[in-house]
């Protein structure tokens, strides 16, 4: 640390210790070696007083810098960069000469440096209107009155940036923690309280995030005439993003679905993304599928916003429901293509994110929608569909494995009907 507090107001530099030329027993001082050590007193003078212009002329052009700051060049510009750069950090900064020896071309100086950090990042720390003081030794080789290298040392102020950095993440991490725990307040106040509870249905919801807070949502919605409205979407991205803009659209779908008197799936996604557009960043959007069901008839209308197709367990079969639509918040003026299928007694439809089909086993391999449509084909009329493929999933990736995205599942079940 042979330079680290620089750029100041109402700074100086004070020499209070011993000025020697060579070992104890020299008596006189050459006129060249004082001339070499009032040069870098004035040096140093300039570096507390954040005089560019002097340094610029006490440095040689061809100056060297051995002993450097994290990203500085070793030129004379690079040096003079890293004492501009720090201007906006520090203020009432002091340079204070302890010591000083000067042999031939080269002159030693002990120096301390006192500053109060408090006007911008400082070695990585923000400012903290804490004084700094910093020891450091410096070695100087004049020659023909210009600086030409320099070689530095410091102490003193690592044990306290270090302290200041542990209380600075320290801080942070309590301001991320409470950031998190405000958004999972957010995230869990979308999510449904309860589940629906219809006559002749099974509805059987999973949802983990794969952080404190993520994209995934689902929820339901009551309709006229004894329907639902059954929802399971994605946000992209992670995190506190996605858990504000899986919230927003979960509280934009009820709006809509509530308003639209014809509860058309498609008509309800269209209102959204048009919402969506304006409100969310340019770089984020929303896959979500939407269905509603009549108990009484069986029947599922639905439509799909660039989401997973979901798989209808018909028959030992696993049948995708497509409907053709683009991500909500990506483009204003999209429609959505409707279709309707009719659940029979025994049949399930599973709602699922990607973060089942891409989660990753040991080797890389991928867990995939193949296997996924196999385990839906062969176990479908199993109440218990949703554990069932999460038994396969954590046998899939193995012990140890870190959930890579948020993943839901979601079991539309028509109960068998005993006559």
């Amino acid at each position: 640390m042979h330079r680290t507090l620089v750029g100041w107001h109402h700074a100086g530099c004070q020499a209070v210790g011993e000025t020697r030329v060579g070992s104890e027993e020299d008596a006189l001082l050459s006129s060249e070696e004082e001339k070499n050590m009032a040069l870098v007193r004035r040096f140093l003078e300039a570096q507390a007083n954040a005089d560019l212009d002097t340094l610029e002329e006490l440095l040689a052009p061809d100056f060297v810098d051995h002993s450097l700051l994290p990203g500085q060049e070793p030129s004379r510009e690079g040096y003079k960069q890293q004492v501009a750069e720090q201007i906006a950090a520090l203020s009432e900064v002091r340079c204070i000469i302890e010591d000083q020896l000067a042999k031939g071309e080269k002159v030693v100086t002990r120096i301390t440096w006192r500053s109060i950090h408090d006007r911008g990042e400082y070695f990585g720390l923000m400012p903290r209107d804490k004084e700094v003081v910093v020891t450091s030794m410096a070695m100087h080789r004049i020659v023909r009155g210009k600086i030409t290298e320099e070689w530095g040392e410091g102490s003193g102020g690592a044990l306290e940036v270090a302290q200041a950095r542990l209380e600075q993440e320290v801080r942070e991490r309590e301001r991320v923690e409470e950031e998190l725990r405000v958004a999972r307040s957010i995230q869990q106040a979308s999510l449904p309280k309860e589940v629906p509870a219809l006559e002749g249905w099974q509805i059987s919801p999973y949802y983990q995030p794969a952080r404190e807070v993520g994209g995934d949502f689902y929820d339901f919605h009551p309709l006229s005439e004894g329907r639902l409205g059954v929802v399971v979407g994605d946000a992209t991205s992670k995190g506190v993003p996605a858990a504000l803009v899986m919230s927003t659209t979960c509280g934009m779908l009820q709006l809509a679905a509530l308003a639209l008197a014809s509860s058309s799936p498609g008509e309800v996604l269209e209102r959204v993304n048009e919402a969506l557009v304006a409100r969310i960043p340019a770089n984020m959007f929303v896959t979500c599928f939407y269905a509603i069901l009549d108990p009484g008839s069986g029947s599922l209308t639905y439509a799909n916003a660039g989401h997973d197709q979901p798989y209808l367990h018909r028959n030992g079969y696993a049948e995708e429901l497509r409907a053709r639509g683009m991500p909500l918040g990506l483009m204003p003026g999209m429609s959505y293509e409707e279709k309707e299928t009719i659940l029979q007694s025994g049949e399930a439809a599973l709602l699922y994110s990607d973060g089942l089909v891409e989660a990753h086993d040991p080797q890389g391999g991928m867990f995939g929608f193949p296997k996924l449509r196999a385990l839906v084909a062969e176990h479908g009329e199993k109440r218990s569909l949703g554990d069932l493929l999460l038994e396969e999933l954590y046998s899939f990736v193995g012990e140890g494995w870190e959930q890579e995205d948020d993943i839901t599942l979601l079991t539309l079940r028509r109960s068998v009907f005993l006559s």
